[in-house]
């Protein structure tokens, strides 16, 4: 596998669903301690990820967060450990953990069953601008 940064949190994302490519865009721009990294679950990395770390890609419908070495999170798991690393008044995001996950994924899934039919789909994944290229692996 590809050697990627252990120092940064990956961010794995559907490539297409225009839902997800705002709340990279979000993330990018509020991620002032520079924490993250992001990959496409389409792109091969994506796969490669998944495959590694023992997810079926062609099962989730999910954002994962991965740490390498380290841990990785999906669905409403993912989004909270997020909203605590971009710090700030995003941590407070956090406060959801108090709800059992079963809980905070049928809310998590209901969004994400529905996010194409609300929010569209692109026809390909999104290509980074050149000043955003270095966030992408």
């Amino acid at each position: 596998m590809q050697d990627l940064p252990k120092s940064k949190k990956i961010i794995l994302f559907d490539g297409v669903c225009n839902l997800c490519n705002s709340a990279v865009q979000f993330i990018i721009q509020h991620d002032k301690k520079d924490v993250f990294r992001f990959v496409a679950l389409q792109s091969e990395l994506g796969i490669e990820i998944c495959n590694y770390i023992g997810v079926d890609q062609t099962k989730i419908d999910s954002i994962i967060l991965y740490h390498p070495a380290v841990a990785y999170y999906y669905k409403s798991s993912a989004v909270l450990e997020i909203a605590e690393d971009l710090g700030g008044f995003y941590s407070l995001v956090s406060i959801f953990k108090i709800f059992p996950e079963k809980f905070r994924n049928y809310i998590y899934y209901y969004i994400a069953k529905n996010r194409y039919k609300w929010y569209g789909k692109k026809e390909s994944c999104m290509i980074p601008t050149p000043e955003l290229k270095a966030k992408f692996l």
